[in-house]
């Protein structure tokens, strides 16, 4: 919710005196935060409600990346410096209030689908990321991002989003031990030891907090998880034991420019670097539409504001997340909260920024956490990324069954590339039995065609 000065300064359309106060001030001159009807103590804490809403992702990320086998410690530093390094930019050079950090999504596809299920090295994975990262930044160069938008169906798009929360949150189930594999059903619910039900307890925890609109409801539920765990092991037994291993050290930079670049430039991984960037592009291509109408971020035209800028800020992070040893980052649409507070500045990012460099130094504090206690954020996580069902028209049949196949198959198949790969050729060969080619546009017969090659050549 905006701030009562910022409202009140829209009804007559001139700046608050609390804004106006602070024109004097070299940081309000240069992103211009009394002519947008905030002020530098609006932007700083909104910058504050957006790092709340989204620092979850200093321990999920690492946590999600050891299981490709980059060291926690290693995955944490990576995760800082990015999350830094590419908000600060975006506050800097787009002056836009958002945060650029690894994404959900993102490190699934790379440690489920790449390392675990493709069989890559995790060095080379990097080099796959690396790669979608370059032509991401050369499309975002060219301003083509017209013609890849009208070339992929927004069901399919929707569908790609919603799929890969329905595939976290599964991950989040398995991690946990609420779901577990099952000869007879092929999977079914844990057993009821303590474990299990510290996860529950910790999981319903966060819901309510999310529910009650705690800043921060995330990190909240996984400290208090964690809380919960810590006696787990020793009073009940069981696998999850809490150690404690001090507060601070030196960061660990052992993954950095650990990455396989040329080692990631083989046909077969091709649709790997695709389904990287179709994911990351529309990812931050939506998030910033999605901002720009809420908080009427515009340009004089009626565009997103700086558009061109922020979506090049966004390509090289995702080149630059791949040398300091983790997946792409991207826009977070947890933004949204420092938006709700009357962030519309730059400032809003490079205060954001800021506040993740002192977690490069709390590794051995946050390597505390157990598979449990980030497991509830990885369920909530995936209940957020659902929210564009309700675009997809399912009455329309030929638009409803792609969307439908690449929803359900990423968790079933535990890919997302072979979700995002049957929805594609799904729809083609829909359009071309019911005579509809004008409908397929270049860029999805190049899907279709990287779709079969990903199908032929990994399985």
């Amino acid at each position: 919710m905006e701030p009562t000065s910022s409202l009140a300064d829209k009804a007559d359309g001139r700046p608050s005196a609390r804004a106006t106060g602070q024109g004097s001030s070299w940081l309000d001159s240069y992103f211009g935060a009394s002519r947008r009807g905030s002020s530098v103590r609006t932007e700083i804490l909104a910058g504050i409600a957006t790092f709340l809403a989204s620092m979850y992702i200093i321990v999920v990320n690492p946590a999600i990346l050891s299981h490709a086998g980059i060291p926690f410690s290693a995955a944490l530093s990576a995760t800082v410096l990015i999350s830094f390094m590419s908000s600060l930019a975006m506050g800097l050079y787009a002056r836009n209030p958002i945060l650029v950090a690894p994404g959900m999504g993102m490190n699934a596809l790379f440690t489920y689908t790449l390392v675990q299920g493709a069989g890559l090295s995790w060095e080379v994975a990097l080099g796959c990321v690396f790669w979608s990262g370059v032509l991401f930044a050369t499309l975002a160069m060219f301003n083509v991002r017209e013609a890849i938008i009208n070339a992929i169906p927004p069901s399919l798009r929707y569908a790609i989003t919603c799929g890969i929360g329905l595939f976290i949150t599964f991950i989040g189930f398995k991690n946990a031990g609420f779901i577990v594999g099952s000869d007879a059903t092929l999977v079914t619910l844990g057993s009821m030891d303590a474990s299990l039900i510290t996860f529950f307890i910790g999981m319903m925890a966060t819901a309510i907090l999310v529910i009650m609109r705690f800043n921060g409801a995330l990190i909240l539920g996984i400290a208090l998880t964690t809380l919960l765990a810590t006696p787990m092991g020793r009073l009940w037994g069981g696998d999850v034991v809490v150690e404690w291993s001090g507060i601070a050290a030196w960061p660990d930079f052992s993954a950095v420019m650990q990455v396989d670049i040329w080692g990631a430039l083989k046909v077969a991984y091709l649709p790997f670097i695709f389904v990287m960037l179709f994911t990351n592009f529309f990812d931050a291509l939506s998030c910033f539409m999605a901002l720009s109408e809420s908080a009427d971020l515009k340009d004089k035209d009626g565009n997103p504001r700086n558009l061109k800028r922020s979506m090049t800020v966004d390509a090289f992070a995702s080149m630059i997340a791949a040398p300091l040893g983790t997946s792409a980052a991207q826009t977070f649409i947890e933004s949204g909260a420092g938006v709700a507070q009357g962030g519309r500045t730059g400032l809003v990012a490079v205060t954001i920024a800021f506040l993740f460099l002192p977690f490069l130094f709390l590794s051995p504090l946050l390597s505390l956490v157990p598979g449990i206690a980030t497991a509830p954020a990885l369920v909530l996580v995936g209940l957020f990324m659902l929210a564009p069902v309700s675009k997809i028209d399912w009455t329309q049949f030929e638009q409803a069954f792609p969307a439908f196949l690449a929803i359900i198959l990423m968790p079933l198949t535990y890919s997302i590339t072979l979700g995002i790969a049957f929805g594609f050729l799904s729809f083609v060969l829909i359009k071309l039995a019911t005579g509809k080619l004008y409908d397929i546009k270049p860029a999805m017969w190049v899907s279709a065609a990287l779709s079969v090659v990903m199908l032929v050549t990994t399985h």
